[in-house]
């Protein structure tokens, strides 16, 4: 199922102007794709018109937050988990996105142990490949 503008909330707890996740596209168990169109007034866009490296960081983790809301919906939990991310590794940002342009991110679970889910994320525009992350985040 693909979930777009107020349905996103249904899946992440962030609130404007902080959401970073206009649609989530596909997901699958342990992975999803999501977008992010770059306009101008977004809370982390630069003097420059580019998104700044930490808004590349939030896009990834609320993309995490969005398929684990998913995986709660689809287990029928009433309520999303929040997740607090605990840890970012490995981040490379090869290029930030101007504005006007659409992110999409591919992340996937790749282990969860206890309430920590430990992630990985890849930003494109189009085929290239702009950003890259490994989270640590922590399921409440």
């Amino acid at each position: 199922m693909t979930y777009k503008g107020d349905d996103i909330k249904r899946l992440i707890p962030q609130r404007n102007p902080f959401v970073m996740v206009d649609t989530l596209e596909t997901s699958g168990d342990n992975a999803a794709v999501t977008t992010l169109a770059v306009r101008l007034g977004n809370y982390f866009l630069l003097p420059d018109c580019t998104l700044a490296e930490t808004g590349l960081i939030e896009h990834i983790a609320q993309s995490c937050s969005a398929l684990a809301g998913c995986q709660a919906l689809s287990r029928e939990s009433a309520v999303p988990p929040v997740g607090i991310i605990g840890e970012v590794k490995h981040f490379v940002c090869h290029r930030r996105p101007l504005s006007g342009e659409c992110i999409h991110t591919t992340v996937t679970f790749d282990m969860s142990f206890g309430n920590v889910t430990l992630a990985s994320g890849q930003c494109q525009v189009g085929e290239e490949l702009i950003a890259e992350a490994n989270l640590k985040i922590f399921m409440q």
